[in-house]
Protein backbone atom coordinates (compact mmCIF):
# COMPACT_ATOMS: atom_id res chain seq x y z
CA UNK A 1 0.00 0.00 0.00
CA UNK A 2 1.35 3.61 -0.63
CA UNK A 3 2.60 5.63 2.41
CA UNK A 4 1.09 9.23 1.71
CA UNK A 5 4.68 10.67 0.36
CA UNK A 6 4.68 7.86 -2.67
CA UNK A 7 1.18 8.47 -3.54
CA UNK A 8 0.63 9.44 -7.00
CA UNK A 9 -0.47 12.67 -8.54
CA UNK A 10 -3.91 10.34 -10.08
CA UNK A 11 -7.10 9.79 -9.38
CA UNK A 12 -8.17 6.05 -8.30
CA UNK A 13 -11.96 5.35 -9.42
CA UNK A 14 -13.52 2.67 -7.23
CA UNK A 15 -16.04 0.72 -8.61
CA UNK A 16 -17.48 -2.74 -6.63
CA UNK A 17 -19.77 -5.04 -8.87
CA UNK A 18 -21.50 -8.13 -8.43
CA UNK A 19 -24.18 -8.99 -10.32
CA UNK A 20 -24.69 -6.45 -12.63
CA UNK A 21 -24.32 -7.63 -16.24
CA UNK A 22 -26.46 -5.62 -17.49
CA UNK A 23 -25.19 -2.11 -15.71
CA UNK A 24 -21.47 -2.40 -15.45
CA UNK A 25 -20.24 -1.34 -18.70
CA UNK A 26 -22.53 1.59 -18.59
CA UNK A 27 -20.18 2.47 -14.72
CA UNK A 28 -17.11 2.17 -16.20
CA UNK A 29 -18.51 3.74 -19.41
CA UNK A 30 -19.06 6.64 -17.58
CA UNK A 31 -15.78 7.03 -15.38
CA UNK A 32 -13.79 6.28 -18.82
CA UNK A 33 -15.19 9.43 -20.36
CA UNK A 34 -13.93 11.79 -17.85
CA UNK A 35 -11.65 14.23 -18.77
CA UNK A 36 -9.41 15.47 -16.23
CA UNK A 37 -5.95 17.24 -16.23
CA UNK A 38 -4.93 14.23 -13.73
CA UNK A 39 -4.88 10.54 -14.93
CA UNK A 40 -7.10 8.31 -13.07
CA UNK A 41 -7.08 4.65 -12.44
CA UNK A 42 -10.10 2.13 -12.15
CA UNK A 43 -9.49 -0.35 -8.91
CA UNK A 44 -12.74 -2.81 -10.08
CA UNK A 45 -13.72 -5.08 -7.10
CA UNK A 46 -15.41 -8.30 -8.95
CA UNK A 47 -17.26 -9.86 -6.28
CA UNK A 48 -17.42 -13.33 -7.91
CA UNK A 49 -20.38 -12.98 -10.08
CA UNK A 50 -22.93 -15.63 -11.15
CA UNK A 51 -24.24 -14.03 -13.93
CA UNK A 52 -22.11 -12.34 -16.60
CA UNK A 53 -20.16 -9.45 -14.89
CA UNK A 54 -16.87 -10.78 -14.59
CA UNK A 55 -16.66 -11.16 -18.29
CA UNK A 56 -17.49 -8.09 -18.90
CA UNK A 57 -14.41 -7.43 -16.50
CA UNK A 58 -12.00 -8.83 -17.73
CA UNK A 59 -12.87 -7.35 -21.45
CA UNK A 60 -12.53 -3.56 -20.45
CA UNK A 61 -9.84 -4.63 -18.08
CA UNK A 62 -7.93 -5.88 -21.24
CA UNK A 63 -9.27 -3.14 -22.88
CA UNK A 64 -7.96 -0.65 -21.40
CA UNK A 65 -5.09 -2.20 -19.18
CA UNK A 66 -3.22 1.07 -18.55
CA UNK A 67 -6.16 2.24 -16.50
CA UNK A 68 -8.09 -0.94 -15.09
CA UNK A 69 -6.48 -2.63 -12.19
CA UNK A 70 -9.34 -5.71 -11.71
CA UNK A 71 -9.29 -7.68 -8.62
CA UNK A 72 -11.83 -10.51 -9.63
CA UNK A 73 -12.43 -12.48 -6.42
CA UNK A 74 -11.98 -15.65 -5.67
CA UNK A 75 -14.81 -16.00 -3.34
CA UNK A 76 -17.64 -13.88 -2.27
CA UNK A 77 -16.64 -11.14 0.01
CA UNK A 78 -19.37 -8.85 0.67
CA UNK A 79 -19.92 -5.09 -0.24
CA UNK A 80 -17.80 -4.08 2.74
CA UNK A 81 -14.44 -6.35 2.38
CA UNK A 82 -14.94 -5.77 -1.31
CA UNK A 83 -15.15 -2.14 -1.02
CA UNK A 84 -12.13 -1.35 1.59
CA UNK A 85 -9.62 -4.11 0.12
CA UNK A 86 -9.96 -2.03 -3.15
CA UNK A 87 -9.69 1.17 -1.29
CA UNK A 88 -6.13 -0.19 0.02
CA UNK A 89 -5.13 -0.84 -3.31
CA UNK A 90 -5.26 2.37 -4.28
CA UNK A 91 -2.25 4.72 -5.36
CA UNK A 92 -3.60 7.83 -6.16
CA UNK A 93 -3.82 11.28 -3.61
CA UNK A 94 -7.37 11.21 -4.19
CA UNK A 95 -10.24 8.66 -4.36
CA UNK A 96 -13.74 8.82 -6.03
CA UNK A 97 -16.08 5.83 -5.95
CA UNK A 98 -19.00 4.66 -8.53
CA UNK A 99 -21.21 1.75 -7.94
CA UNK A 100 -21.83 -0.76 -10.97
CA UNK A 101 -25.02 -0.06 -11.13
CA UNK A 102 -24.92 4.01 -10.67
CA UNK A 103 -23.15 6.34 -13.43
CA UNK A 104 -21.58 9.60 -13.77
CA UNK A 105 -23.44 12.07 -16.28
CA UNK A 106 -20.79 14.67 -16.14
CA UNK A 107 -17.89 14.01 -17.78
CA UNK A 108 -16.05 16.95 -16.16
CA UNK A 109 -16.92 16.14 -12.76
CA UNK A 110 -13.51 15.16 -11.57
CA UNK A 111 -12.17 17.88 -12.91
CA UNK A 112 -14.05 20.48 -11.12
CA UNK A 113 -13.54 18.58 -7.91
CA UNK A 114 -9.81 18.43 -8.14
CA UNK A 115 -9.73 21.93 -8.63
CA UNK A 116 -11.61 22.48 -5.20
CA UNK A 117 -9.27 19.89 -3.33
CA UNK A 118 -5.94 21.23 -4.51
CA UNK A 119 -7.48 25.19 -3.94
CA UNK A 120 -8.34 23.88 -0.69
CA UNK A 121 -6.37 21.77 1.12
CA UNK A 122 -8.76 21.69 4.26
CA UNK A 123 -11.01 20.11 2.41
CA UNK A 124 -11.43 16.36 3.05
CA UNK A 125 -14.30 16.03 0.42
CA UNK A 126 -16.24 17.27 -2.35
CA UNK A 127 -19.52 15.81 -3.09
CA UNK A 128 -22.36 17.13 -5.63
CA UNK A 129 -25.71 16.84 -6.79
CA UNK A 130 -27.59 13.84 -8.13
CA UNK A 131 -30.57 12.57 -9.69
CA UNK A 132 -32.61 9.23 -8.56
CA UNK A 133 -32.81 7.11 -12.24
CA UNK A 134 -35.44 4.39 -12.36
CA UNK A 135 -34.07 1.20 -14.23
CA UNK A 136 -37.43 0.12 -15.49
CA UNK A 137 -38.45 3.29 -16.87
CA UNK A 138 -34.97 5.45 -17.61
CA UNK A 139 -36.91 8.30 -15.95
CA UNK A 140 -34.80 10.93 -13.72
CA UNK A 141 -36.27 12.50 -10.39
CA UNK A 142 -35.21 14.98 -7.91
CA UNK A 143 -34.18 13.77 -4.39
CA UNK A 144 -35.26 15.75 -1.42
CA UNK A 145 -33.59 19.08 -1.23
CA UNK A 146 -29.14 19.55 0.31
CA UNK A 147 -29.71 20.33 3.35
CA UNK A 148 -25.96 21.64 3.77
CA UNK A 149 -25.59 23.71 0.53
CA UNK A 150 -22.87 26.14 1.05
CA UNK A 151 -19.92 25.91 -0.75
CA UNK A 152 -17.67 25.26 2.37
CA UNK A 153 -18.67 23.67 5.40
CA UNK A 154 -17.17 22.25 8.78
CA UNK A 155 -17.47 19.26 9.07
CA UNK A 156 -18.07 18.82 12.37
CA UNK A 157 -21.47 20.80 11.77
CA UNK A 158 -22.86 18.33 9.90
CA UNK A 159 -22.07 14.80 11.82
CA UNK A 160 -25.28 14.73 13.52
CA UNK A 161 -27.08 14.94 10.06
CA UNK A 162 -24.52 12.32 8.85
CA UNK A 163 -25.64 10.39 11.58
CA UNK A 164 -29.28 10.36 11.73
CA UNK A 165 -29.97 10.82 7.36
CA UNK A 166 -32.67 8.41 6.52
CA UNK A 167 -34.48 10.15 3.27
CA UNK A 168 -31.41 10.99 1.02
CA UNK A 169 -27.71 11.01 2.24
CA UNK A 170 -26.28 14.40 3.20
CA UNK A 171 -23.30 13.24 1.23
CA UNK A 172 -24.19 10.79 -1.72
CA UNK A 173 -20.49 8.94 -1.56
CA UNK A 174 -21.12 8.39 -5.41
CA UNK A 175 -20.85 11.92 -6.18
CA UNK A 176 -17.74 12.38 -3.83
CA UNK A 177 -13.73 12.85 -4.43
CA UNK A 178 -12.12 12.90 -1.24
CA UNK A 179 -8.46 12.55 -0.01
CA UNK A 180 -6.46 9.24 0.39
CA UNK A 181 -4.14 10.11 3.64
CA UNK A 182 -7.43 11.46 5.19
CA UNK A 183 -9.16 8.75 4.81
CA UNK A 184 -6.46 5.70 5.38
CA UNK A 185 -5.42 8.00 8.79
CA UNK A 186 -9.03 6.92 9.48
CA UNK A 187 -9.43 3.63 8.49
CA UNK A 188 -5.94 2.18 10.60
CA UNK A 189 -7.55 4.28 13.68
CA UNK A 190 -10.19 2.43 13.90
CA UNK A 191 -10.73 -0.43 11.42
CA UNK A 192 -13.32 -2.21 13.34
CA UNK A 193 -15.40 0.76 12.53
CA UNK A 194 -14.85 0.28 8.59
CA UNK A 195 -14.98 -3.76 8.46
CA UNK A 196 -17.25 -4.89 10.86
CA UNK A 197 -19.69 -6.70 8.73
CA UNK A 198 -22.87 -6.17 11.10
CA UNK A 199 -22.86 -2.42 10.21
CA UNK A 200 -24.50 -3.53 6.82
CA UNK A 201 -22.56 -0.48 4.63
CA UNK A 202 -19.54 1.07 3.73
CA UNK A 203 -20.52 4.44 3.13
CA UNK A 204 -21.67 5.97 6.23
CA UNK A 205 -18.75 5.49 8.51
CA UNK A 206 -16.36 6.93 5.07
CA UNK A 207 -18.76 10.09 4.87
CA UNK A 208 -18.69 10.77 8.56
CA UNK A 209 -14.81 10.37 9.24
CA UNK A 210 -14.05 12.45 6.62
CA UNK A 211 -16.59 15.14 7.72
CA UNK A 212 -14.96 14.62 11.28
CA UNK A 213 -11.56 15.46 9.68
CA UNK A 214 -12.00 18.96 7.92
CA UNK A 215 -13.99 21.23 5.18
CA UNK A 216 -17.10 19.32 3.20
CA UNK A 217 -17.24 21.29 0.04
CA UNK A 218 -20.44 20.97 -2.14
CA UNK A 219 -20.95 21.74 -5.62
CA UNK A 220 -24.88 22.33 -6.92
CA UNK A 221 -23.55 20.29 -10.57
CA UNK A 222 -25.40 16.81 -10.93
CA UNK A 223 -22.78 14.38 -11.56
CA UNK A 224 -24.48 10.83 -11.26
CA UNK A 225 -27.75 9.10 -11.69
CA UNK A 226 -28.37 6.91 -9.11
CA UNK A 227 -29.87 3.81 -9.97
CA UNK A 228 -33.73 2.67 -7.77
CA UNK A 229 -36.05 0.43 -9.34
CA UNK A 230 -34.47 -2.57 -8.49
CA UNK A 231 -33.15 -4.67 -5.70
CA UNK A 232 -29.98 -3.66 -3.73
CA UNK A 233 -28.39 -3.54 -0.62
CA UNK A 234 -30.42 -1.04 1.28
CA UNK A 235 -33.80 -1.92 -0.51
CA UNK A 236 -34.29 -5.23 0.11
CA UNK A 237 -37.05 -7.83 -1.24
CA UNK A 238 -38.37 -9.13 2.03
CA UNK A 239 -39.40 -7.79 5.34
CA UNK A 240 -36.74 -9.77 6.73
CA UNK A 241 -34.06 -9.23 4.92
CA UNK A 242 -34.98 -5.04 5.14
CA UNK A 243 -35.15 -5.92 9.10
CA UNK A 244 -31.46 -7.01 9.01
CA UNK A 245 -29.82 -4.01 6.48
CA UNK A 246 -32.00 -1.62 9.09
CA UNK A 247 -31.17 -3.02 12.01
CA UNK A 248 -27.22 -2.81 10.92
CA UNK A 249 -26.98 0.72 9.79
CA UNK A 250 -28.78 2.06 12.73
CA UNK A 251 -26.52 0.39 14.94
CA UNK A 252 -23.51 1.92 12.94
CA UNK A 253 -25.41 4.85 13.62
CA UNK A 254 -25.30 4.45 17.37
CA UNK A 255 -21.52 3.65 17.18
CA UNK A 256 -20.94 6.98 14.80
CA UNK A 257 -22.53 8.73 17.51
CA UNK A 258 -20.75 7.92 20.34
CA UNK A 259 -17.17 7.99 18.88
CA UNK A 260 -17.70 11.23 17.21
CA UNK A 261 -19.45 12.76 20.76
CA UNK A 262 -22.80 13.66 18.97
CA UNK A 263 -25.29 14.77 21.77
CA UNK A 264 -28.81 11.67 22.77
CA UNK A 265 -30.83 14.80 22.28
CA UNK A 266 -29.40 15.63 18.46
CA UNK A 267 -30.19 11.77 17.58
CA UNK A 268 -33.19 10.36 19.96
CA UNK A 269 -35.76 11.31 17.24
CA UNK A 270 -33.73 9.04 14.34
CA UNK A 271 -33.47 6.70 17.05
CA UNK A 272 -37.73 6.16 18.19
CA UNK A 273 -38.11 6.33 14.26
CA UNK A 274 -35.81 3.43 13.57
CA UNK A 275 -37.51 1.61 16.44
CA UNK A 276 -40.90 1.69 14.86
CA UNK A 277 -39.28 0.84 11.56
CA UNK A 278 -38.18 -2.15 13.49
CA UNK A 279 -41.42 -2.91 14.51
CA UNK A 280 -43.44 -2.70 11.53
CA UNK A 281 -41.28 -4.93 9.37
CA UNK A 282 -41.36 -7.45 12.12
CA UNK A 283 -44.73 -7.17 12.06
CA UNK A 284 -45.46 -7.65 8.36
CA UNK A 285 -42.57 -10.26 8.24
CA UNK A 286 -45.13 -12.04 10.73
CA UNK A 287 -41.66 -12.75 13.11
CA UNK A 288 -42.10 -12.53 16.62
CA UNK A 289 -38.26 -13.27 16.90
CA UNK A 290 -37.40 -10.19 15.32
CA UNK A 291 -40.10 -8.25 17.70
CA UNK A 292 -37.64 -9.45 20.57
CA UNK A 293 -35.31 -8.02 18.37
CA UNK A 294 -36.23 -4.85 18.74
CA UNK A 295 -36.56 -4.95 22.34
CA UNK A 296 -32.44 -5.63 22.55
CA UNK A 297 -31.97 -2.89 19.79
CA UNK A 298 -34.12 -0.32 22.38
CA UNK A 299 -31.67 -1.26 25.12
CA UNK A 300 -28.50 -1.13 23.24
CA UNK A 301 -29.63 2.12 21.51
CA UNK A 302 -31.08 4.14 24.60
CA UNK A 303 -33.73 4.77 22.71
CA UNK A 304 -37.32 5.80 23.43
CA UNK A 305 -40.53 4.23 22.32
CA UNK A 306 -42.65 6.77 21.00
CA UNK A 307 -46.99 6.36 21.36
CA UNK A 308 -47.33 4.20 18.09
CA UNK A 309 -44.46 1.73 18.72
CA UNK A 310 -46.02 1.33 22.52
CA UNK A 311 -49.59 0.68 20.90
CA UNK A 312 -48.51 -1.67 18.05
CA UNK A 313 -46.25 -3.40 20.52
CA UNK A 314 -49.17 -3.96 23.13
CA UNK A 315 -51.36 -5.10 19.82
CA UNK A 316 -49.24 -7.35 18.34
CA UNK A 317 -48.95 -9.34 22.09
CA UNK A 318 -51.26 -11.33 20.80
CA UNK A 319 -51.43 -13.65 17.96
CA UNK A 320 -55.16 -13.16 16.93
CA UNK A 321 -54.69 -9.38 16.75
CA UNK A 322 -51.58 -9.87 15.09
CA UNK A 323 -53.27 -12.13 12.29
CA UNK A 324 -56.36 -9.42 12.23
CA UNK A 325 -53.83 -6.40 11.82
CA UNK A 326 -52.21 -8.31 8.89
CA UNK A 327 -55.74 -8.87 7.38
CA UNK A 328 -56.39 -5.42 7.57
CA UNK A 329 -53.44 -4.14 6.01
CA UNK A 330 -53.80 -6.84 3.13
CA UNK A 331 -57.19 -5.14 2.52
CA UNK A 332 -55.84 -1.45 2.60
CA UNK A 333 -52.93 -2.12 0.61
CA UNK A 334 -54.90 -3.77 -2.01
CA UNK A 335 -57.24 -1.07 -2.18
CA UNK A 336 -54.51 1.54 -2.82
CA UNK A 337 -53.34 -0.76 -5.47
CA UNK A 338 -57.06 -0.27 -7.28
CA UNK A 339 -56.45 3.24 -7.10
Amino acid sequence: MPTNSTRKNIISVIITTYNQESTIARTLDSVLAQRCQWPIEIVLGEDCSTDGTRDICRQYAEKHADIIRLFANERNKGVIDNYFDCLLQCKGKYIADCAGDDFWTDEHKLQKQLEVMEAHPEVTIAHTEWLYFDETTNATTTPPPAVFTRPLTDGKLMLPAIITQTNRPVVHLCTSLYRAETILKAYHDDTFMFRNKDFGCEDLQITAALANAGIVAYMPDITLNYSVGHSSVSAQPDDRRQFAFVESVTSLSHYLAKKYNVSHEATQGYFTNRLFALTMHAFRAEDRQLLEKVDKCQNEWNAKANLKQRLLRTLLRSQAMWKMLLGIRKIVVGSRKKH
